[in-house]
């Protein structure tokens, strides 16, 4: 069998950008044993050569020092340059931090409604104050859900963010907040265009004098926008309970290495990455390492 094939791996965030730090590579050729390898500690340039391969399929695992390991499969023929571009989910933990707008940076709608919050936890804080006080991991969340929302349009050409009068709690993988009485009937109009269908809500727990009324989640394959409806029966105000979905996303949309996956919960960090990869929905600021 020959061995005169080359592989030109690219490997990239989600920007598209080169990975920053070094990686290892696994090559393991899925029938010649003899024929795998592995490519240690090398500094990632804008493009990667591994030379003197056989022909047939290999396993390719690449385990980055700031990025979630991923594996991928890739056909090897005789004396061709087989180009790859891989992309890699960025590592919560090897996160230090956000590059975040600054409050008079963001969208009015935001701003308008963060005047109008009173959040538990953070009495008497709005606007921003309100925006200022919040940990990386909150804003973050905040930030995923609101850009995911007005990316959400509805049938009668509102986004879903338009319908929030205020918030009330803010959680880094979720946010709890009022909103108009239309917002549920316009959600529920949109399943025959197939824009959210309709969930369990068993994990999702009203708030105190609320009751749940319905809980829908779009249909995107990865980074789902779920909208839990409470409602008052006495004043018929309602509050939604608005997060987004990980899943699979980060298993399937990157294919990152299933056991590393293994326990965690849903990150911000994760959801900024899978709406970047696999809606090209920027969430409106960087993580940093």
């Amino acid at each position: 069998m020959n061995h005169d094939g080359k592989l030109l791996l690219y490997l990239r965030d989600v920007y598209g950008n080169p990975l920053r730090g070094r990686v290892d590579i696994h090559l393991d050729h899925t029938r010649l044993l003899s024929a795998s390898g592995v490519v240690r500690d090398r500094r990632v340039p804008g493009r990667l050569t591994i030379a003197n391969l056989h022909d047939g399929v290999y396993k390719i695992s690449v385990y980055p020092t700031l990025y979630f390991p991923i594996k991928q499969f890739v056909m090897i023929n005789e004396g061709q340059i087989i180009k790859k571009t891989i992309l890699f989910p960025m590592d919560p933990e090897k996160v230090t931090g956000i590059d975040a707008p600054a409050f008079e940076d963001l969208p009015d709608d935001i701003k308008q409604v963060l005047q109008n919050s009173d959040v538990e936890s953070y009495p008497d804080q709005k606007g921003e104050a309100l925006y200022s006080a919040l940990d990386d991991l909150k804003k973050a969340g905040l930030l995923n859900i609101y850009h995911k929302m007005r990316a959400t349009v509805l049938p009668g050409g509102r986004d879903t963010f338009s319908y929030v009068t205020s918030i009330t709690r803010i959680r880094g993988d979720r946010f709890f907040a009022k909103v108009s009485k239309e917002l549920l009937d316009e959600v529920k109009n949109s399943i025959p265009q197939k824009l959210f269908r309709v969930v369990p809500n068993m994990d999702h727990i009203p708030p105190p004098h609320y009751q749940s009324v319905g809980s829908l989640k779009t249909t995107d394959k990865y980074g789902n926008l779920q909208l839990s409806f409470f409602c008052n029966t006495q004043n018929l105000d309602f509050i939604i309970d608005a997060d987004i979905d990980d899943a699979s996303g980060l298993l399937h949309s990157f294919q990152v290495i299933e056991h590393y996956l293994t326990g965690r919960g849903t990150h911000p960090y994760d959801i900024h990455e899978i709406l970047l990869q696999s809606q090209q929905l920027d969430p409106g600021y960087h993580l940093l390492v």
